[in-house]
């Protein structure tokens, strides 16, 4: 998708139609810069994208029933309709859009009715001419850019940290896989299983007693494990919930004077059971590997002794010696001739006294394996005192760290108890809410557990059905045809859902290297950004060789999540990318719209972010206010503005202090006295060299 243009009428701030604002697409002038006060609608315009495409809104926008403006209203006989209306124009895999999104409202004795939103698209026809798709807008929209996923593309650069909460996982995980075209197979696996309920269905009605009786009890199994499924779902989101919810609680807690200190001494406990409970997770893994590679050199000990005992037996016997090898000496009456000199003919005496050695000397090739072999059982023997010396070590560090967390547990019992009888009833009564949802959350943990070993249990009772169905002799054709079908339907599923899950955890590694390459590039903090299994992105600290979570900061939530859609930009592109090589019309272009990226960074990530987003982003729009844009986003930036517009807000305070920007050269108007009773804003575009 490749933004064109986009044009208002009577939309919040903007009274009647505005100029058409044309998007910068270009290569190396890719950015368009929108200039702006506070409350000259900013805000309303990055709305007036995600309005005119999914009729949503983002969370800082505020008053969402009054869309139409009001001086429009103000100026409507009774009565009589306001539209108000966005229209946007978009270029994607060759064809042309434009769609708009309209609302009509009537203005009545004292208030004022908005009516439901219409919308409207026209695609470009190669004649020039628009034509209405047979297709709906929104599926249109949805291929090409799916709601899921259009807060990774227009969000608010002040709240963008939301994107790295604990309730989001979900959310991310699920737009992750519409990226990868995960949700194709998943269809696909849907579709399968429906496939193989329907030849199961007909193998129940051909087959005979024994294949039904199985078939109805598969079934069975398959409705509780299905039941079961389900539930798991709903306990992940009820824990992505209360997890929330405790962050919230904690964070109130912590915000209490009288409490703070308490707080922020169990908060720092709790990091460090964390990195204890993590560091314990991978020394019980280290030993287990440990155990599996060398733990059988233990076992060898009466196995080397007895090897041991043979050699010494056979040297003892003569049959292993050092010295003159029996090869040696078939060499010297092969040649008829002693090192000495001597000529060795059979039956003089030299041969004679030669020949005697072939009985005393051991062969050279014997001697070599046995001493190899012998350095062999030196070497086991060695590992295994090794062995016992490493699990000591892990054993050891097991123990420590197992009184560590105890230690630390009892800390934060007596932590959460003087909270609980606090004099103070608001810290006291949060106290006994956070018991509340940790018993809650260890309650519906003890649920999921239990659940899944069910369903690991059913799934195996499941395959065990199958292989008894498969090997029921199956007398008639239909019978055999239609089990051949439904083994076929099962290994397609099977191995779909391999490849679903190889390709998530490959997508899912990837993208956290891209990730951490991102923000190591801006932030100047040692952190990691890491990304769990369940696509949970938080920042970890390895000063002391132990992976251990940081309590990130607002700016640091902020680049991280910068980082985090900066990557899956990138990520998606060359997904495209390749999709393009396998023939596919290209779809790598997509858009960035950003409001106030840079409110609460410091200088240093300012320009960093400045300079980064611009050559990761195939378009961006970039919203910013006159201390947001100037210094060090303006110096990194510039090159790359292909278009650039200013919002003049009309103040209606009759002592507004007006104000200005300049740009290449001219000033600006950013505040004006209002002619009138009204606040409105006008799109003004700057003329740059370009």
């Amino acid at each position: 998708m490749k933004l064109t243009s986009i044009k208002l009428c009577n939309f919040r701030s903007f009274y009647g139609t505005t100029p058409e604002m044309i998007i910068a697409g270009g290569d190396a002038q890719n950015t368009t810069i929108i200039h702006g006060n506070n409350g000259s609608g900013k805000t309303s315009l990055l709305n007036a994208f995600t309005w005119v495409l999914y009729d949503k809104f983002s969370a800082a926008f505020a008053s969402i029933e009054q869309l139409v403006n009001k001086r429009a209203i103000a100026e409507t006989q009774k009565g009589q309709a306001v539209e108000c209306w966005v229209e946007i124009g978009w270029e994607h895999e060759g064809k042309r859009y434009r769609v708009k999104r309209a609302c009509r409202g009537y203005k009545n004795e004292g208030d004022f009715d908005a009516g439901k939103t219409q919308l409207t698209m026209w695609v470009g026809g190669d004649d020039g001419k628009w034509n209405i798709p047979i297709q709906q807008p929104d599926d249109i929209i949805n291929q090409i850019l799916p709601a899921t996923l259009h807060q990774y593309f227009f969000f608010d650069g002040e709240r963008i940290e939301e994107i790295v909460r604990s309730d989001k996982k979900a959310e991310i995980a699920e737009a992750t896989k519409i990226f990868l075209g995960v949700e194709v197979i998943n269809r696909s696996i849907r579709h399968l299983g429906d496939a193989k309920k329907t030849l199961e269905n007909d193998l129940k009605a051909i087959g005979d007693s024994e294949i039904k009786q199985l078939l109805r009890q598969q079934e069975k199994i398959e409705r509780e494990r299905e039941r079961i499924t389900k539930r798991q779902t709903e306990i992940k989101e009820e824990l992505e919930y209360q997890q929330t919810f405790k962050k919230e609680t904690s964070n109130r807690l912590r915000e209490l004077s009288a409490a703070k200190e308490l707080q922020e001494r169990w908060q720092d406990l709790e990091s460090q059971k964390a990195a204890n409970q993590e560091e314990y997770k991978k020394t019980k893994e280290a030993l287990k590997k440990v155990i599996s590679a060398r733990g059988y050199t233990v076992l060898l000990s009466e196995t080397t002794s007895q090897f041991r005992g043979i050699i010494n037996d056979l040297k003892q016997r003569g049959e292993l010696t050092s010295g003159i090898s029996r090869e040696f000496v078939n060499d010297l009456l092969n040649s008829q001739r002693c090192i000495c000199g001597a000529e060795l003919h059979e039956g003089n005496h030299s041969h004679t006294h030669v020949s005697t050695w072939l009985n005393k000397a051991g062969s050279s090739a014997v001697e070599e394996t046995a001493i190899r072999m012998l350095a062999q059982v030196d070497e086991i023997d060695k590992q295994a005192i090794g062995f016992w010396e490493e699990v000591d070590r892990e054993q050891t560090r097991i123990n420590q760290l197992r009184q560590s967390i105890s230690q630390i547990e009892g800390d934060l019992d007596n932590i959460q108890e003087r909270l609980r009888k606090d004099a103070n009833e608001e810290i006291s009564s949060l106290q006994k809410r956070l018991d509340e949802i940790e018993s809650k959350i260890d309650e519906l943990n003890r649920e999921q557990g239990a659940n899944q070993q069910q369903i690991a249990q059913l799934t195996t009772e499941i395959e065990g059905l199958n292989k008894q169905i498969a090997k029921q002799k199956l007398n008639e054709d239909k019978q055999t045809l239609a089990q051949r079908r439904i083994n076929a339907t099962q290994d397609a599923i099977e191995r779909l859902t391999e490849v679903r899950n190889r390709q998530e955890q490959q997508f899912r590694l990837q993208l956290e290297k891209r990730v951490q390459e991102i923000f190591t590039e801006i932030s100047v903090t040692p952190y990691i950004p890491k990304i769990s299994d369940k696509y949970e992105l938080t920042l970890v600290e390895n000063t002391t060789g132990v992976e251990a979570p940081v309590a990130a900061s607002t700016g640091e939530n902020q680049i991280l999540s910068l980082s985090f859609i900066a990557s899956i930009i990138d990520k998606v592109r060359e997904w495209s990318e390749k999709r393009k090589m396998m023939m596919i019309p290209d779809s790598s272009t997509f858009p960035i719209v950003m409001d106030s990226p840079f409110g609460s960074l410091d200088e240093n990530s300012r320009r960093h972010i400045a300079k980064t987003i611009p050559q990761l982003a195939n378009q961006l729009i970039v919203l910013v206010t006159k201390t947001q844009w100037r210094g060090e986003v303006e110096a990194e930036i510039t090159d790359r503005i292909g278009r650039e517009y200013v919002l003049t807000y009309y103040s209606s305070k009759p002592d507004c202090e007006q104000d200005y920007i300049e740009l290449s050269g001219e000033r600006y108007p950013l505040v004006k006295q209002s002619p009138n009773e009204f606040e409105y804003t006008e799109i003004m575009e700057v003329e740059r060299d370009r």
